[in-house]
């Protein structure tokens, strides 16, 4: 008898940790997945994407059982820029050009398995002795490709698809002694 009520008694306090601790899952999910989410770009161990997913797979059940409110998170380290180009557009004009036309064409992908608020960017230009001269802002609404917005009329509240590539040109006009540049992205 004694025997029984210990595995019993051990049964119940193993079925009320698990409660606990998927109750516990299901509170902190907003700040649990981002931290556990792994990398798209295959920067992540292969066993890491699989627990994630089955992590996935269990939040996605519990919240259809107990309602979620799934909402993107702001992540600055889920971003990454993979090439930025600053050029004239009539490059034979050159200095012959008053106006400084240029385009800074843009490629970041969300490297995240999870979905991410959409970033500013940040255009810092320079002088030739790389002293900041100008610093340009874009908002999400700005930078993101128009026919991407139209297909996707609610990505402020959804934010960019996990492993999302997203590629812009974006015209602006430069100081004449304009020399270099550098781009980042963050929140306000």
């Amino acid at each position: 008898m004694p025997t029984q009520k210990k595995s019993l008694k051990f049964i119940l306090i193993s079925l009320f940790c698990l409660l606990l601790i998927i109750f516990g899952e299901h509170l902190s999910r907003n700040s649990l997945l981002p931290t556990l989410a792994t990398r798209v770009d295959g920067s992540s161990p292969a066993i890491a994407n699989t627990a994630f997913s089955l992590l996935q797979k269990l939040d996605e059940q519990l919240c259809s059982a107990l309602g979620c409110i799934n909402r993107p998170v702001s992540d600055f380290s889920a971003w990454k820029i993979t090439s930025v180009t600053l050029s004239p557009e009539n490059a034979r004009e050159g200095l012959k050009n008053a106006l400084n036309q240029s385009t800074l064409q843009v490629e970041i992908q969300n490297r995240l398995a999870i979905a991410v608020l959409f970033p500013h960017l940040e255009i810092s230009l320079t002088d030739a002795e790389e002293m900041e001269i100008k610093t340009i802002q874009f908002s999400p609404q700005e930078w993101l490709p128009s026919t991407w917005m139209d297909a996707h009329p609610d990505f402020l509240k959804r934010g960019a698809p996990s492993g999302e590539i997203f590629r812009s040109e974006l015209p602006m006009t430069l100081p004449q002694n304009a020399a270099g540049y550098r781009v980042r992205i963050f929140y306000p």
